[in-house]
């Protein structure tokens, strides 16, 4: 690990952590669009993480001259361990992440600081918006959690907050972060969801605002930790940071917030993977299978989840080890747009 480079003297309000892994093309954006944030009292933690590409070059050329910017370099860990050790050189009172390829509209700290002057909560969150193709949306599974600004509440009161399981569309008080012994899992894909579930449930209150305060970078090319969902790795890690989040929830939350879970958030992006399922091979169908299967144990099943019709009966066949069914449904599905045929048996709605 190398020193770090670039410190700024004076003790800013927000620490912004963000890791660094051979995106080239991108950190220059990420890196101006915090500098060009209307809230300025911040510092920005770089850790490069043993990037292979000219990444930690293009940061160089922010060091220096009072910037607000550092950079810290480490072996390579992955995006948690990055994360975790951006923590561990934050100063401010407030504490933020961003990914080195994505970046925020020009308010987005202004007005989640101020959410949190407002209502003394220990945690913001804000929606965001996917930017393809330099088009920008805002997902529809994060309306509902988003439709209005609420102050000072708990995961009880709105549940719904568990659609964002995200890191980066937040701002936290560092105090409650290290209170409550939060860090997240390292050596894992999509590590954030446990720990911001866990960040939830710990919180005396917290905020949300209905603006979109992060740009989710979606590469044509394909090539960020989130698009490898051919991937067995991939796959396998989904299905165990899913697993670690309803732990938490076990271990923290109601039968309630756990039912809820296993409704939305539980089999939120299933789908995605169920897509690889014609031409996949054994090992990945078997991972599915019995990943899905052990997600649900003890819970009401994928098909009392509010997925799309097609995708909960992927989801039963998948849960029961139909292959052959599942890759049937996938492939009329896909030749035949539109709602799926249904038909009512007494108190059952059954798809044709």
């Amino acid at each position: 690990m190398s020193p770090l480079f670039g410190r700024k003297r004076a003790t800013p309000r927000l620490s912004v952590v963000v890791p660094v892994y051979n995106v080239e093309p991108y950190v220059a954006e990420c890196l101006d669009s915090i500098l060009g944030q209307d809230f300025q009292d911040f510092e920005v933690i770089v850790v490069d993480d043993g990037s292979t590409d000219g990444s930690a070059a293009v940061v160089e050329g922010y060091l220096g001259g009072g910037s607000q910017i550092s950079m810290v370099h480490t072996d390579n860990h992955g995006l948690g361990a990055a994360r975790n050790h951006g923590v561990g050189l934050a100063r401010g009172e407030l504490l933020a992440f961003v990914d080195s390829d994505d970046t925020l509209p020009p308010y987005a700290y202004a007005l989640m600081v101020a959410t949190l002057d407002e209502s003394g909560s220990e945690l913001v969150v804000g929606s965001l918006q996917q930017q393809t193709d330099g088009e920008l949306a805002e997902p529809a599974f994060l309306r509902r959690a988003h439709r209005q600004r609420l102050l000072g509440v708990t995961l009880e009161e709105h549940p719904e907050a568990m659609r964002n399981v995200f890191a980066w569309d937040k701002v936290f008080r560092r105090s409650f972060w290290e209170r409550a012994g939060l860090a997240f899992p390292e050596g894992v894909r999509y590590e954030d969801q446990g720990t911001i579930i866990e960040a939830y449930l710990r919180a005396e209150a917290f905020d949300v605002v209905v603006r979109p305060v992060y740009r989710w970078r979606i590469r044509s090319d394909g090539s960020s930790i989130t698009q490898r969902r051919h991937e067995i790795a991939d796959l396998r890690d989904r299905l165990a940071t899913k697993q670690m989040a309803t732990d938490v929830l076990r271990r923290l939350g109601s039968p309630r917030l756990l039912y809820y879970w296993a409704r939305t958030g539980l089999p939120g992006d299933l789908p995605l993977y169920f897509r690889e399922i014609p031409g996949c091979d054994d090992s990945y169908w078997q991972l599915l299978h019995t990943g899905v299967r052990d997600l649900f144990e003890g819970l009401p099943g994928i098909q009392e989840s509010r997925l799309r019709v097609p995708q909960r009966v992927v989801g039963w066949l998948v849960t029961h080890g139909r292959r052959a069914d599942a890759e049937t449904l996938l492939t009329w599905v896909a030749d035949n747009p539109g709602p799926l045929p249904l038909r009512v048996e007494g108190d059952h709605v059954v798809a044709e």
